[in-house]
């Protein structure tokens, strides 16, 4: 398979996704990475055994140092007493500030480690190594670090964008498929918001997307990488445009935060709280039922949930809005949606507490 490269324009601190296969043991992965004496790996418990070998090798061959660190895996360690893992690594190997940490796992490890590399010395260079296809599409590019809080998600972090992003398609090849469902969450998210013609193409290829084959995936990964280098670069710091990336997460946040981090993968909460959201557009009158349908059987033909969980039994709806005004998007207590203004493109708006309790009401199961 050809490599295929993504560029994100940020003039001084531009920086390629590449996309292939066996992209991991090609020494030309890793050039015009930084120089540096000193790589630290971050890791997990799931991720290490099946790759960690694989990028030692050609990293050895440029750093003099080259050492690593395991966390332990799932949404429920990505906490502060997890990050103290990297720093006590860093610290521990004397670590400087020319150091290069290199992301290798799915999302959380890319938050984690990416995060990492922003505090460390108040900021060392990282490469991003994602191995799950929600990380490849989404969570890996853009610059977005952090951790999660007790009480909301993602609400602790920094923008700190990575030298590098390398995807190897190879790697699709062992998760989980419910970690793969979890990962089309984020590719549908794409069409609705940005290219119906992606829609169409996802629907027209979900068998082969299933069943994994490296030319449907390969395919699906650059067009998302597309996608969001063209959003991210318009707007690095979600001040306007980049929010529309979030069609579903202010729903699938709660989801999460409310169910207690892990009981969801993060792409099942985000599928279920685009319909949600779908939902929401068509009250406003801004999309027809027939859209809502098509985002709904898109959703269910990869498995994922269409119906979203009860939070509380005394006053579902509130527990979900309250959550909700956590959100990073709310401004002065007002909950922001991406709504769908038309199939293939979406923007900000907020809505009646009314009408976002029917949404609720109606999307959620009995209890």
């Amino acid at each position: 398979m050809n490599v295929s490269t993504v560029a994100i324009d940020f003039q001084a601190r531009s920086y390629n996704i590449i996309i292939g296969a066996s992209l991991l043991d090609d020494p030309a992965s890793y050039s015009e990475i930084p120089v540096a004496q000193t790589a630290l790996i971050v890791s997990n418990t799931v991720v290490a055994p099946l790759y960690g070998a694989r990028l030692r090798g050609p990293l050895r061959d440029l750093f003099a140092k080259v050492h690593e660190v395991t966390l332990p895996d799932g949404e429920q360690c990505k906490n502060w007493q997890t990050l103290e893992l990297i720093f006590d690594s860093l610290l521990h190997n004397n670590c400087d500030r020319g150091t290069v940490i290199f992301a290798l796992g799915g999302g959380v490890v890319g938050d984690m480690a990416g995060f990492a590399a922003a505090c460390y010395m108040r900021g060392v260079p990282f490469v991003q190594v994602p191995t799950t296809l929600l990380a490849q599409v989404d969570s890996s590019v853009g610059g977005k670090t952090g951790i999660n809080h007790p009480l909301g998600k993602n609400m602790i972090g920094a923008f700190h964008q990575p030298r590098r992003v390398i995807c190897d398609l190879g790697t699709l090849q062992t998760l989980a498929t419910r970690e793969l469902s979890a990962g089309l969450a984020e590719v549908i998210k794409y069409g609705p918001i940005a290219d119906l013609g992606f829609m169409d193409w996802i629907e027209a290829n979900m068998q082969a997307l299933m069943q994994r084959e490296p030319s449907a995936l390969g395919y699906a990964v650059r067009r998302s990488c597309e996608i969001k280098a063209r959003v991210v670069a318009a707007d690095e710091r979600e001040s306007g445009l980049r929010a529309i990336l979030n069609f579903g997460h202010t729903f699938g946040h709660a989801i999460e935060t409310g169910l207690g981090y892990g009981q969801w993968l993060h792409g099942e909460a985000v599928a279920c709280g685009m319909l949600m959201a779908a939902r929401l557009s068509q009250r406003l009158g801004l999309v027809d039922s027939a859209f809502v349908q098509r985002l709904t059987l898109l959703v269910q033909a990869v498995g994922l949930p269409t119906h979203a969980p009860r939070l509380s039994a005394a006053d579902n709806a509130g527990r979900y809005l309250e959550l909700m005004r956590m959100d990073k998007k709310a401004q002065a207590g007002a909950i922001r949606f991406v709504v769908i203004d038309a199939p293939g493109s979406a923007s900000m708006q907020s809505a009646p507490d009314a009408l976002v309790r029917e949404v609720i009401d109606a999307c959620c199961v009995a209890p």
